[in-house]
């Protein structure tokens, strides 16, 4: 009887870790309190990376419309939310993406590890960067609704990173060493659980047609740029990842635009 009665706390005692280090992971926002967190912890936290996104999702939406309230027109408006995005996470995904265009353009495989390594940026990272802030700026500034935003928003930030455990799973990683290495393969039903509430956040926001077309196109951005890294450098790095959700959020954002700003 002890034992049945104390599972329940075991289990929400581990949902609470795995979301914890899912945040820690993916934002800058303190925890207090919060213990140090391994690569076995990220990975088993895999399927709580689209809660993650939920919440710097929750936070874009906010400024949007505090912006919007303010009399700034849906532009500027934009530009602000996807700053506000940037200073939640770091630049995480933002980095991955500017060395992933960087090291691609490369000769050897070698080279290109090394660049992704390198902290310094190139012309083809300073271009990258440019797109996916203009795409996103520009398609957020289409819906200039706030209510109509706030749920593309959260979507966007939660289905952007709720592929990632089902990536890491398909695709070995480059390194013998790193981020991937570290982390490993999340187990099977936490990576399916993370594409299942990502699939969730779209259909709440987008609705069936609008997320079946986001979902299509989602499908072939992770699978050409699995095909892309494993062609390139051997499989995935954590650079390769953070690419991963930067494709993922332009396509739920200009699906959305297309569909509400139409």
């Amino acid at each position: 009887m002890g034992v049945t009665q104390g599972s329940p706390l075991i289990s929400l005692r581990q949902l609470a870790a795995d979301l914890g280090a899912a945040v820690l992971f993916f934002t800058r926002l303190p925890l207090p309190g919060a213990p140090t967190i391994s690569g076995a912890d990220i990975a088993r936290a895999g399927w709580a990376f689209p809660i993650a996104g939920a919440i710097v999702g929750l936070i874009a939406a906010v400024v949007y419309w505090l912006a919007r309230a303010a009399g700034l027109p849906p532009f500027p408006s934009a530009g602000l939310t996807v700053a506000a995005t940037l200073v939640v996470t770091g630049c995480l995904h933002e980095d991955g993406l500017a060395d992933v265009a960087d090291s691609f353009g490369a000769a050897t495989r070698e080279r290109k590890l090394e660049i992704m390594r390198d902290s310094k940026i190139g012309t083809y990272g300073v271009c990258a960067l440019f797109v996916s802030l203009l795409l996103r700026s520009g398609a957020l500034a289409t819906i200039a609704d706030p209510a109509l935003a706030a749920p593309v928003l959260v979507a966007a930030h939660m289905a952007g990173r709720a592929s990632m455990p089902l990536f890491m799973r398909l695709v070995p990683p480059a390194r013998a060493d790193g981020l991937s290495v570290s982390v490993g393969r999340p187990p099977r039903p936490s990576a399916i659980a993370a594409a299942l509430i990502g699939i969730v956040a779209l259909g709440v926001a987008l609705g069936p047609a609008a997320t079946v077309c986001a979902i299509a196109l989602l499908a072939a951005g992770f699978g050409l740029l699995a095909w892309l890294c494993v062609r390139q450098i051997g499989g995935q790095t954590g650079d390769v990842l953070g690419a991963l959700e930067q494709i993922g959020e332009i396509v739920i954002l200009v699906v959305a635009a297309a569909i509400i700003g139409a």
